[in-house]
């Protein structure tokens, strides 16, 4: 269908970024602004990221002299890991974050201040104390709103940005030979057209895989498409079976879940069993949290860390057979709460819940990728422990070592502008200094065209189901050596439909995700079955 020497070739660029999120805006802007040109792909539009889904915010230490706070933010970090976390990536990212968090502001990303002009920071889950900058409960859409503002006004034929377009597949020099890199990508347009996209260089910034699961907080851009298309590129993918879920989702209805801010239990929210609501109720404490039954999973009670929660409310449930439990806010100022949380208070009202007056009834959902491609301290991709020409990863599709076993709570925005900032900076150099491999005016083809145009897209939607039934009950917030054979059965019987599609017909959007997620899947199954000890977000019965 494409090839280099075809009229479906796109003009060559020396940056591809695939991905329209944080992570992937922050470099195209940065690389643009120094004269390269740049092109990003996004399978959707740009507002369909998970960065503007995020309600929380950006964790980071402002006083770069202040030892003791940012230190704090390292235990904090380390803790939450569960001891698998790589110190020396921690330390160099947090007390990278004033710089990172002053670039946002200068791309006019409005944080909420206090009345003196300070930022106002908020407490989340597994924090020691409040270091979270936000913008009320819609961070994630204020910083999209910002980069992307800016990004167009960097726009003309040097940066583009191609909506609706979704990457398929890297290029590989030496027709797949892994150790000779990654020379651009072919992308299918909305007509169902592949297009070969030449580039010295291509940063995956593709986000997460929450659609391999029924309940998720993603958005439905969410297939493992980098992790997938980096694994078939021979790159090194790491920590995968650590698939976080944020313990409070809206349980209301079987639409999309909603979630419900971690911030909002940093504001006072305590968690609680249905029973549990009917007996404060009928006493005399005004303090909900004496009640709740995360006294006895945290110290830090309904402020744990997102894998004790979620483990925890899963546990309660199985227990009682309720559908959720509640999240309690009438004990807190009402008004407060509104001013605070103003895009959740919209939501709840859609369902008749009033906050501050009435319970939220929440069940964890699939929430965050913690592993993902390997990549070096400048975002580069790992190939058999070296960097992988002209691969680079970043945001929720790299592992970078910072998360460990369980992200900490607003982590996961720092770690995204910090590491597009070290790869703008490490391609801008390369490229500057003439580093940067020439694109290759013989690329190694698409396959073949003469393949059949996929008419029935119902099998397809059919095996999603099935894959996505299998992760949810068998590979989920906790796991069992019998559950994992069973889910590694089903989904070889699913990757083998699959296959058998894709071998013979056109790609479409639909069935290149659906690939992508099978793929992604077993290689969480894998990684499952072989942690032989429950650490994070990594739980099985057999093991404990």
């Amino acid at each position: 269908m494409g090839n280099a020497d075809s009229d479906t070739c796109l003009a060559p660029v020396d940056v591809v970024v695939v991905g329209s999120g944080i992570a992937g805006l922050f470099l195209a802007v940065r690389c643009a602004r120094s004269g390269m040109k740049v092109a990003v792909v996004t399978k959707k539009g740009v507002s369909t990221s998970s960065t503007n889904w995020a309600q929380g915010g950006i964790a980071g230490v402002l006083d770069v002299d202040d030892i003791e706070a940012i230190e704090a933010h390292v235990l904090d970090t380390i803790e939450s890991g569960a001891g698998l976390c790589d110190e020396v990536v921690v330390r160099s990212v947090i007390r990278e974050a004033a710089m990172r968090i002053k670039d946002l502001v200068e791309h006019g990303v409005r944080f909420d201040r206090k009345e003196d002009g300070g930022f106002h920071m908020a407490r989340e889950g597994g924090h020691s104390g409040a270091r979270i900058l936000h913008s009320r409960d819609r961070t994630g859409q204020e910083i999209e709103r910002a980069l992307t503002k800016v990004a167009s006004s960097e726009s003309d034929a040097e940066f583009r940005i191609l909506e609706d377009w979704m990457a398929v597949d890297l290029i590989q020099k030496s027709h797949g030979k892994p150790g000779d890199g990654v020379c651009g990508i072919w992308c299918l347009n909305t007509e169902g057209e592949v297009w070969t996209l030449p580039a010295k260089v291509v940063v995956l910034a593709t986000g997460g895989s929450g659609m391999m699961h029924k309940a998720t907080t993603n958005p439905s851009i969410a297939t493992g498409d980098g992790v997938a298309m980096a694994h078939r590129a021979g790159a090194e993918i790491k920590d995968m079976e650590f698939i976080q879920f944020h313990p409070t989702s809206l349980s209301v209805s079987r639409q999309k879940p909603f979630l419900i801010s971690e911030a909002m239990r940093g504001h006072g929210a305590v968690l609680m069993t249905i029973d549990e609501y009917a007996e404060w109720g009928s006493s005399s404490s005004s303090n909900p949290g004496e009640i709740s039954f995360m006294r006895g999973y945290s110290e830090l009670g309904s402020l744990g860390t997102r894998d004790v929660v979620a483990r925890a409310i899963d546990r309660e449930l199985k227990k009682s057979g309720d559908p959720h439990v509640l999240l309690v806010t009438e004990h807190l100022d009402r008004e407060g709460l509104r001013q605070s949380f103003p895009t959740i208070c919209s939501k709840l009202e859609e369902y008749g819940i009033d906050l501050g007056s009435d319970p939220i009834p929440v069940t964890p959902a699939a929430h965050y990728m913690v592993g993902g491609i390997s990549v070096d301290s400048m975002g580069r991709a790992i190939i058999d422990g070296t960097p992988m020409p002209g691969l680079f990863a970043i945001g929720e599709v790299a592992c970078t070592g910072l998360h460990g076993a369980n992200r900490l709570a607003s982590n996961s925005l720092l770690e995204a502008v910090v590491f597009s900032e070290r790869a703008a900076e490490r391609i801008i150099d390369e490229w500057g200094g003439g580093s940067l491999r020439d694109v290759s005016d013989n690329l190694p083809k698409w396959r073949a065209d003469d393949l059949d145009t996929l008419v029935e897209h119902a099998p397809l939607r059919t095996d999603l189901e099935a894959l996505r039934t299998t992760m949810t009950q068998d590979v989920g917030i906790v796991k069992s050596n019998s559950r994992l054979d069973r889910a590694e059965r089903r989904l070889e019987h699913i990757d083998k439909e699959v296959s058998r599609t894709w071998k013979r017909c056109k790609p479409t959007q639909d069935l290149v995700e659906l690939r992508n997620l099978v793929i992604v899947s077993k290689m969480v199954v894998s990684a499952s079955k072989k942690r032989e000890f429950n650490v994070g977000l990594h739980y099985n019965l057999d093991l404990s």
